[in-house]
């Protein structure tokens, strides 16, 4: 089993620190009292912070004692959990106040090589508004504010222990995402495929020319939307060995697309609606075109609807056996989809028949290689490394003069990929730098033309910008 990251909680006595080690633990292992100086020993135990796993010290309060004595010997005790640590949490009570011996602990961590976050505990309410501006004064930047007790505060606290926590390792040396069961990768997993469009694109033909049969693809089934409907089948991969060609697919078709109405405004509603239903359950997203009649707004407005919801896109041109002017129908539906989707650029458009049955194989190879970048996890050291290129290549603009200061970026999930920027007056920073990043991310890292989220993180103290 890979080790777990490891998270040393510190301050002096009867701040929380048990309290909040009880809360990441989700049991009551240390002894909680009023009285300080209850715990004296380092207290381990395996937590778990909204997906992020890691090994928690509960430490002794620190006390500015001599080293024979008790009191010495428990702070020797906490110095050796902060030099083990990957990332340590200096707590402070902020109902109290800053005390000298925040300040002195303050200086000592200073001087360490492990990451601090700075921590004000029983921040509920209003009384701690002031013990949170005294807290400023450490040097640790903006506190995170939480109340241990009650659980408050504990995602503000994720979001700054996350890019101190590498993710654990397979044993090849790659790595785990922290990620929700649900998002969770696996390439032999089923691809969820959804095939949308508008009427009479050739959805149905398509189908069944991928089935191998002619089959009219209606009715309900268990967990899917009642005008969708779900078929599991294999694809054989002529690009690999025999054998070990098989790979799964499951099929997701909007039977309900192709509903009688009387206006076509209503038709066009009801295709929408539907193609909302198959985006929720796909992980690839084919948005089917009609060669003889091109792309319309509608397909735009259904393809718009797949990337909003984070879903990789992937656009086939159907009836291509039957095109005229080809090259010109090509070029004219890809320039028209860069601008009418500006914001990913670079997507898959290919060809296909449904009658002769031909580029089918092309777009299963194109659908499996787009979900593994929709997947993809860059490991933190490898991002920042691209991150620090990236702005010195192209530093941020100062707006009124004052420097933006970008720190480092942390990948925050899959599925679609998200990011998240930690620096100083991120929000005055340009849309237009936002893309720049977004697309060397898209460009560099291998995530090629799949949705990529990008969230701007700055410190709430008016002092750090």
């Amino acid at each position: 089993m890979p080790s777990l990251p490891v998270v040393a909680i510190i301050g002096r006595p009867n701040v929380g620190k048990s309290t909040l080690f009880n809360r990441l633990v989700g049991k009551k292992l240390a002894l909680v009292d009023d009285t300080p100086g209850v715990t004296r020993d380092r207290r381990e135990g395996d937590a778990t912070l909204i997906g992020i796993d890691f090994r928690v010290i509960d430490t002794a309060g620190y006390e500015d004692e001599d080293a024979a004595s008790l009191p010495g010997r428990m702070r020797q005790q906490t110095e050796a959990a902060v030099a083990q640590a990957d990332v340590a949490l200096f707590l402070v009570d902020a109902r109290a106040g800053i005390v000298p011996l925040d300040e002195e602990i303050a200086r000592w961590l200073r001087g360490s090589t492990t990451p601090i976050v700075l921590v004000a505990n029983k921040a509920e309410g209003k009384a701690g508004n002031d013990g949170i501006l005294e807290s400023l004064a450490l040097g640790f930047g903006d506190p995170v504010e939480l109340s241990a007790e009650h659980g408050e505060g504990l995602v503000e606290l994720f979001d700054a222990l996350l890019p101190f926590i590498e993710p654990e390792k397979n044993p090849d040396g790659t790595d785990i995402p922290n990620a929700d069961p649900e998002e969770e990768y696996s390439p032999d997993a089923p691809l969820k495929l959804a095939i949308i469009g508008r009427p009479n694109a050739g959805k149905s033909t398509l189908i069944n020319k991928i089935l191998g049969e002619e089959r009219l693809i209606t009715g309900p089934e268990a967990g899917i939307t009642r005008d969708s409907i779900a078929i599991d089948w294999m694809w054989h991969d002529p690009d690999r060995e025999p054998g070990d060609d098989a790979r799964k697919v499951r099929l997701i078709d909007t039977a309900g697309m192709r509903k009688r109405a009387n206006v076509q405004e209503k038709l066009e509603k009801l295709a929408v609606a539907d193609a909302l239903h198959a985006i929720d359950f796909a992980e690839v997203v084919v948005l089917l075109l009609d060669a003889t009649r091109g792309l319309e707004s509608q397909d735009l407005r259904i393809a718009d609807a797949a990337l909003q919801e984070g879903r990789a896109l992937i656009v086939v041109i159907n009836k291509w056996d039957v095109a005229e002017n080809g090259s010109s129908l090509f070029n004219g539906i890809k320039g028209a989809l860069e601008e009418g989707l500006s914001q990913i650029k670079g997507m898959p458009v290919l060809t296909v028949s449904a009658i002769t049955g031909k580029g089918i194989d092309t777009m299963l190879k194109v659908a499996f290689d787009t979900r593994e970048a929709w997947s993809r996890r860059v490991g933190t050291g490898e991002l920042n490394r691209w991150f620090e290129r990236a702005v010195e290549a192209n530093p941020p603009p100062a707006p009124g003069g004052k420097r933006i200061k970008l720190r480092y970026l942390t990948q925050a999930k899959t599925r679609p990929p998200g990011f998240v920027l930690f620096g100083t007056r991120v929000d005055q920073l340009p849309m237009s730098y936002q893309r720049y990043l977004i697309n060397g991310i898209r460009r560099d890292l291998g995530f090629g033309a799949v949705p990529v989220r990008l969230t701007l993180r700055a410190p709430k103290n008016p002092f750090d910008r």
